[in-house]
């Protein structure tokens, strides 16, 4: 009898993480669902097969709470974590000098600290699950800055750096690590730009002249990084584009996003 691969998922309960698990669910995994919001963790179950996931209501930005969801994960699992996805975010919009406080710190405190304390709180499972696999959710705004969404990209660079970093730390203990670049992704959080007056997100995106990236393309490239052997994964034209023009045309690139 194969033994079952479990994967965590935090923001589990909607967009991304709802499209991963679904996706990972469908090949037989086992999935902990991992959010913040317990309506939208049921949500997601409700979409998968009977018996396939477990709910961990979680704050990420909580490093005592990740220790005791992992190991309730865990212990479902029957001890093994083959991937953390570490996937919960936010964002905020507008002018950077118009940002709050409070906005500021929410994004950095969960996409910066929550995906540090994730990936630092779950070492010890993935290291003892042969192949474990720390999946990061970074964004095609680490690839080069977004106008009017400076924190988020600063976080986004941040998880980029720290991928890279444990991709080279890691290696001695066995642990892949990933780190997903998509481009502008349809989800709810691209809805709205807190503390702006300015169109949504997802209005400057369209009118900008990029795409939009769906969950299900995400979710597809989720499961192919877990089993290729790419650190980057660029998801979608744009974001291939966009890495090409960092690399090769630098002054170009700064040109074009100058208007």
């Amino acid at each position: 009898m194969v033994e079952r691969k479990a994967i965590f998922i935090t923001g589990g309960g909607s967009g991304i993480g709802r499209a991963v698990a679904r996706r990972f669910a469908a090949e037989g995994w086992l999935v902990g669902i991992a959010d913040i919001h317990p309506a939208g963790m049921a949500e997601t179950a409700a979409a998968l097969p009977p018996g396939s996931a477990s709910l961990h209501q979680l704050d990420v930005r909580d490093r005592e709470m990740w220790d005791m969801k992992l190991a309730e994960f865990v212990a479902a699992s029957g001890g093994r974590m083959d991937v953390l996805f570490n996937n919960a975010g936010v964002a905020c919009g507008g002018p950077f000098e118009h940002a709050r406080k409070d906005e500021i710190d929410s994004v950095v405190d969960v996409n910066v600290r929550g995906m540090l304390y994730g990936a630092n709180a779950a070492h010890p499972y993935l290291a003892a699950t042969e192949g474990g696999c720390l999946l990061n959710m970074a964004s095609a705004s680490a690839l080069y800055g977004s106008p009017g969404l400076a924190v988020y990209s600063a976080t986004k660079y941040a998880i980029r750096g720290l991928s890279e970093a444990l991709d080279v730390e890691w290696r001695s203990s066995g642990v892949k690590v990933r780190c997903l670049f998509p481009t502008f992704v349809d989800t709810p959080m691209l809805a709205a730009a807190p503390g702006s007056s300015e169109d949504s997100k997802r209005d400057r995106v369209l009118k900008s002249g990029a795409t939009l990236t769906s969950v299900e393309e995400v979710a597809d490239h989720a499961w192919k990084a877990v089993h290729d052997d790419r650190l980057h994964v660029l998801i979608g034209k744009g974001a291939k584009k966009l890495a090409f023009a960092a690399r090769w045309k630098p002054k170009s690139l700064r040109n074009m996003v100058r208007g």
